[in-house]
């Protein structure tokens, strides 16, 4: 093939949600013939839920302690996930393929000591000066070490230690658009030959405060009961946190079949953008992704959306793929069952596509405003509009 046109299998899906962990577990719970009652948590972060991290035996991906007692939940769950991932694809124990693959990974900002963070609250409350307060606590009551473990790419870090993954890396942030790139990062350096195999994705947990806070700071938390994406929309919208990990071996198509890989679907493209959550010049931004990956005249059998429930863009998305799409169009917005992962948001989407295709099915109505499903399913639009900016898609297909 010439360059820029090489094609992008997925023959490995690692995932954890609240469900559970691993590929085939997550199609049968998902992609049964009723879809399931989201697991949802209301104690852990009162008064607002969560769907939250399965119980998780980290020493079947991270087997030596000391190893587990250096990372936070968060970087736990994306190595772990990692681990799913080259398992699935029969790569992890064969040196020469993980020695060689390349590393893409959507990170967030680590996690904060949230019992340091409460105790210079409350003495900041009675200080007269706060300032210096603060110039006074912070070097002392803060481990150095905790800046370390708060660094974004020491999940990639962690993955290259356990997983023995020492080809190239790096690392992107910025929530959902965070996930974007990294997809589009990895897809684009298949297709131009730069890369043979690469494992990419990203983790999210969502059981802690200091993680909520922002969210809610912004005004986008959800505090009403269980509802998912459509329900919650009434009641003016909102995110539900949740806990998960997705990653995934993406391969050159003659590199994964010169080594007999068993194959879920193609990874055709993906495309991204961002500017002004202003209706028309979002939809704009929407035609353009949607030209770029070639879907204006091609449209897909169905919709995996990784839409928020944060209301307005919600509404931004739905409206714009009826319009496009027709108001028939099956779309399963994967958030009602699993929360929002942030960084790891399209990586999750992908990975749901990609069961999908490889089993030859969908998935039921995840709610009563959700069509029903098509006979068929040979072509997936992928969806993910960050809940306070960017946008992106993929296409994943039948090979």
């Amino acid at each position: 093939m010439t360059a820029n046109n090489h094609e992008v299998w997925i023959t490995g899906v690692g995932i954890v949600s609240c469900f559970g962990e691993g590929a085939e577990h997550h199609w049968k719970v998902l992609g049964a013939d009723k879809a399931p009652k989201p697991i949802i948590d209301n104690e852990i972060v009162k008064p607002y839920s969560v769907h939250p991290l399965p119980e998780m035996d980290w020493s079947l991906q991270i087997p030596r302690r000391g190893d587990q007692r250096q990372m936070e939940n968060w970087q736990r769950l994306g190595t772990y996930t990692a681990g799913l991932a080259l398992e699935d694809a029969g790569m992890k124990e064969i040196e020469e393929l993980v020695s060689s693959m390349d590393l893409v990974v959507a990170a967030g900002g680590g996690e904060r000591d949230v019992e340091t963070d409460n105790a210079i609250m409350r003495d900041a409350i009675a200080a007269n000066d706060r300032e210096k307060l603060l110039l006074e606590r912070l070097p002392s009551d803060l481990r150095p070490t905790l800046f370390l473990a708060q660094l974004s790419n020491l999940l990639a870090g962690n993955i290259s230690i356990v997983h023995k993954v020492t080809g190239s890396s790096r690392t992107y942030m910025g929530e959902e658009t965070a996930g974007i790139t990294s997809i589009e990062n990895a897809v684009s350096r298949i297709k131009s030959g730069q890369s043979t195999h690469l494992l990419v994705g990203g983790s999210y947990n969502a059981d802690r405060p200091d993680a909520l806070l922002p969210h809610e700071l912004g005004h986008h938390l959800y505090r009403g009961g269980d509802a998912g994406i459509h329900g919650r929309q009434a009641d003016g919208g909102g995110l539900r946190m949740g806990s998960a990990g997705a990653f995934l071996v993406l391969e050159e198509a003659e590199h994964a079949r010169k080594r007999g890989a068993k194959v879920y679907a193609k990874l055709t493209g993906v495309a991204s953008d961002l500017g002004s959550r202003d209706a028309e010049k979002t939809f704009t931004r929407l035609d353009g992704i949607v030209e770029r990956l070639g879907l204006s005249d091609n449209a897909p059998d169905a919709v995996i959306s990784g839409a928020t429930g944060v209301r307005d863009v919600t509404k931004l998305e739905f409206d714009y793929l009826n319009e496009k799409f027709g108001s028939d169009i099956a779309t399963r917005a994967f958030n009602t069952q699993i929360g929002t992962p942030l960084e790891a948001n399209l990586p999750a989407g992908v990975a749901f596509a990609a069961l999908a295709i490889k089993n030859s099915g969908f998935y039921p109505q995840f709610e009563k405003e959700e069509k029903a499903s098509p006979s068929s399913v040979n072509r997936i639009l992928v969806t993910s509009l960050g809940h306070v900016c960017g946008e992106g898609m993929a296409v994943v297909e039948t090979v």
